[in-house]
């Protein structure tokens, strides 16, 4: 089993940056690859990012490219989500995933964090 906890989320006005983290324990972390989604209210879970398993490859959908960054720190047990340029369209709860398999992570994760609300007002 992985356990995952998120933290880092809050309230930021729009154009403002937020980093959120999570911790994994339970299995050896470099050995998973990581990724964050999200879910806004009425819509369902998206893909927001990934990262491989030695950090060296990393994945955004679309609409984040250019100001999200998703980070790991192997020794720390940690992945990151540094989000810069916040929109009210980035709203919602983010969600920490790990999978064994870096194609996997990105469309069907084995383990979740329980989320962190993200609010971005205008």
């Amino acid at each position: 089993q992985v356990q995952l906890v998120e933290s880092g989320g809050g309230s930021v006005q729009a154009g403002g940056s937020l980093r959120l983290s999570c911790a994994a324990s339970g299995r050896t972390f470099s050995d998973y690859a990581m990724g964050w989604f999200r879910q806004a209210p009425g819509k369902e879970r998206e893909f927001v990012a990934a990262i491989s398993e030695s950090g060296f490859n990393t994945y955004y959908t679309d609409s984040v490219k250019g100001r999200f960054t998703i980070s790991r720190d192997n020794a720390k047990n940690t992945v990151y989500l540094q989000m810069n340029s916040l929109k009210p369209e980035d709203m919602a709860v983010y969600y920490c995933a790990a999978d064994p398999s870096l194609p996997y992570v990105r469309i069907n994760p084995h383990y979740w964090g329980q989320g962190t609300q993200v609010t971005v007002s205008s």
